[in-house]
């Protein structure tokens, strides 16, 4: 898998594990869904449920990140930061697949 986690948005990532009190062995999955206003959408949140044909694993400052494999075509050379600043708050993503992106930057076209 070559989606990469930055160590700020690492340091996020388990900054929320904490908070949320998740269960040990929660990881970060990362995905693409279809639609958003450039037809798909980058999703994360946090599993527990790994399915060894399905997904791919691997671990970015020390957090696991797990993507399906279907995502994975649309992921491939991602970075996922997290920007704290006065403006927005929030993940974001560096898709060198994405040939246009929405200006809000949570939808994609590839």
């Amino acid at each position: 898998m070559s989606l990469v986690l930055t160590e700020r948005a690492a340091e996020e990532v388990r900054r929320i594990v904490e908070q949320q009190k998740l269960e040990e062995g929660a990881f970060l999955r990362v995905g693409v869904t279809g639609g958003g206003c450039s037809g798909f959408s980058y999703s994360l949140g946090f599993d527990n449920t790994f399915d060894e044909k399905a997904d791919s694993k691997a671990s970015c400052h020390g957090v696991d990140v797990v993507v399906d494999k279907k995502s994975a075509l649309y992921l491939d050379g991602t970075t996922v930061d997290f920007y704290d600043g006065i403006e927005k708050r929030g993940f974001t993503f560096e898709n060198p697949n994405a040939v246009k992106s929405c200006g809000c930057g949570s939808s994609f076209q590839a």
